[in-house]
């Protein structure tokens, strides 16, 4: 690999930071999510209620720990920390005009602390943490007032930080909306619930392009603050198999990966696709899109595509379900693929599918990639001596390290740095989970909240402590 190469780990604000109403933070999306499992979703509430359990308030505490957490991340010698600025720390209802001093002093130190230690901040500027103001009053990015506010936080952190910050990403996982069988997506990414008289896939193409737009702006205004900045998009990104080599189950991945190239299309190439336009007139979808947009999207084209990769889906023509699962991304005709084994929240193993999303992503776009999400979530259990036998875990980014190494050394593909996910245990997002742990140091939490928060280093963190010091020679 590359001398410069970022090795790294990944993390959200509001996954791990906590302190949700503290150092004058207002409430999020996020801040409204239930607890759930893997079989019961989580709930978005109208308000906070008190007789419900957000695991997301408290999290694990970075807020009020961060030195000592940079401090393992330096111990394994992290290159990179890839995590978010939380908009309501900076804006706390998301339409004020002056930002929040002391949010941004917050993050002046950690982006410090992590910069004395070697390690560069990657940012994502929105990780699912709309204002809860914007969505209830505003109705979220289903109007275009939100893209001036967005841009407003956009333009204040890029300001702030900008020689502290380098690499930046707009929207995390944007295309997961794509998704509208699940309301918990349209309402994470977007502050959108979606209403009795409104066609889903029409409103989140809406938004889609509202965000589209605000992403654009943020790449313009960004290059005018600091021409070195370097602004990416972040998809998440699943690729979708044939079941066979049957012409039909051929065309049906041909099409379902429109769901996953969409949104990059248009921020790498600053135009609809032409699949796009004829479903728009297909379907009678009236988005409204401007002379003015069409200009704008054209001219905040981004640098770099960042992407998460987890899973690959299969899909089969004459197979239909009813999914809304995060697995299937809502792909009515994913079956499981006799190929790969599955974690135990079902999601397919499958390392050889990041070299080859790599190579799909590199080859259409050529733009440098960066993996900023990749990981394993099972079942820790700490042992009597504070030991985490992680075994199952090094195995699963092992062989997915080595695809990633063979799309670099052997295909030629530009790759920025490699960031797993959940570097630390965090609240998981899909089901707020504690127990679904991606991290390789182990915080002493558990799903009802209790536990001391402690941390334990896994094998898993010596493990990659080594790969890191060989850059990526000894996995």
């Amino acid at each position: 690999m590359k001398t410069d190469f970022l090795w790294g780990g990944a993390l959200a604000a509001h996954q791990f930071e906590g302190g949700w109403n503290t150092g004058g933070k207002g409430p999020s999306v996020i801040d409204v999510l239930t607890a759930g499992t893997h079989s019961t979703p989580r709930k978005i509430t109208d308000t906070i209620e008190p007789n419900e359990f957000y695991p997301n308030h408290e999290a694990i505490d970075f807020y009020h720990r961060f030195k000592d957490d940079i401090s393992l991340f330096a111990e394994m010698g992290l290159k990179c920390l890839r995590t978010s600025i939380a908009w309501t720390r900076i804006f706390p209802n998301g339409d004020e005009e002056v930002p929040n001093e002391e949010g941004l002093a917050f993050y002046d130190e950690v982006f410090d602390e992590l910069l004395k230690n070697n390690i560069e901040p990657v940012i994502t500027l929105s990780h699912f943490e709309m204002p809860l103001h914007l969505a209830n009053e505003y109705g979220g990015f289903r109007n275009k007032k939100v893209i001036d506010y967005f841009l407003r936080f956009a333009k204040v952190v890029l300001k702030r930080y900008q020689d502290k910050v380098k690499f930046w990403m707009t929207f995390n996982e944007i295309n997961n909306q794509m998704n509208t069988n699940n309301p918990l997506f349209l309402w994470t990414n977007s502050g959108v619930k979606v209403q009795d008289d409104e066609h889903p896939k029409e409103l989140m193409y809406q938004v889609a392009h509202n965000e589209l737009v605000a992403s654009a702006k943020v790449v313009i205004e960004a290059k005018k603050i600091n021409p070195a900045l370097q602004i990416g998009c972040m998809l998440a990104f699943v690729p979708v198999y044939p079941y066979s080599s049957n012409p039909n189950d051929v065309m049906a991945a041909e099409e379902y990966l429109r769901q996953r190239f969409f949104f990059g299309d248009i921020h790498v190439r600053g135009e609809y696709p032409s699949y796009a336009l004829k479903e728009f007139d297909r379907e009678g979808y009236k988005i409204e899109i401007t002379e003015e947009e069409k200009t704008i999207l054209k001219e905040g084209t981004v640098d770099f595509v960042g992407f998460s990769y987890y899973m690959s889906t299969t899909v089969k023509s004459n197979h239909s379900n009813e999914s809304d699962d995060v697995v299937s991304g809502g792909i009515s005709q994913s079956i499981d693929n006799p190929f790969i084994k599955s974690s135990d929240w079902g999601w397919g193993i499958d390392p050889v599918g990041l070299r080859y999303s790599l190579n799909l992503l590199y080859n259409r776009y050529q733009l440098p990639l960066f993996i900023v999400e990749n990981g394993f979530g099972q079942v820790d259990e700490l042992t009597e001596d504070k030991k985490i036998h992680d075994s199952d875990r090094i195995s699963y980014l092992r062989d997915h390290i080595i695809e990633m190494k063979k799309a670099v050394e052997y295909d030629g593909v530009d790759l920025i740095g490699y960031t797993p996910w959940g570097i630390i245990d965090l609240v998981s997002f899909t089901t707020g989970e504690m127990k679904k742990r991606y991290g390789m140091i182990y915080v002493d939490r558990h799903n009802d909240g209790s536990g001391s928060l402690n941390r334990y280093r896994k094998d898993s963190f010596i493990w990659y402590k080594n790969v890191i010091a060989s850059n990526g020679k000894e996995v």
